[in-house]
């Protein structure tokens, strides 16, 4: 059955490169998150500052409309940090999935620091993790270690969706 996949977690924790990888898969669109900021969200965050949840409103409002859009299927990254994020997300498209990339924070720092021409500084990495509210288990999807080669995060979460253990 075609969906929506939403790739989730924190700056830094691989969303980009896995959305991006899942989607050529796949065979379906693709959407960055960080295409859907307002400019003064990006201002915001380039000067060190996280975003508060009005802040996400009119971006997260934006990523829905683009699954509304996809709900034949394509994959988009979005931090989805908070439970109530995530529910507004399916909201626009109920059969939506989630791959959430999570593990070590100080993965994910070195990520960020390595980063060139990004405006997420690595001082609001902490910040993403305060706020971060893992995928509970009824919520649709699947949590893998992000330290995981793209590839084998592709093979584990296409493998999970097909009931084959990974």
């Amino acid at each position: 059955m075609p969906q929506v996949i939403v790739v989730m977690g924190v700056s830094g924790s691989g969303k980009t490169t896995t959305g991006a990888a899942l989607a050529r898969r796949l065979g379906v669109p693709f959407a960055d998150a960080d295409d859907f900021h307002p400019p003064a969200n990006i201002a915001k965050m380039a000067a060190g500052v996280p975003l508060d949840d009005d802040d996400r409103v009119p971006w997260l409002r934006a990523i829905g409309q683009w699954i509304a859009e996809h709900r034949d299927g394509g994959v988009v990254t979005c931090s989805a940090l908070k439970r109530s994020f995530r529910d507004g997300l399916r909201a626009a498209a109920p059969s939506a999935r989630f791959l959430h990339l999570a593990g070590d924070p100080e993965v994910v720092r070195a990520r960020v620091a390595a980063r060139s021409g990004h405006f997420m500084p690595v001082s609001l990495v902490a910040s993403q993790y305060a706020a971060l509210e893992p995928l509970e288990p009824d919520e649709p999807g699947l949590v893998l270690d992000l330290s995981l080669p793209v590839d084998a995060l592709v093979d584990a979460y296409l493998n999970a969706e097909e009931g084959n253990p990974s």
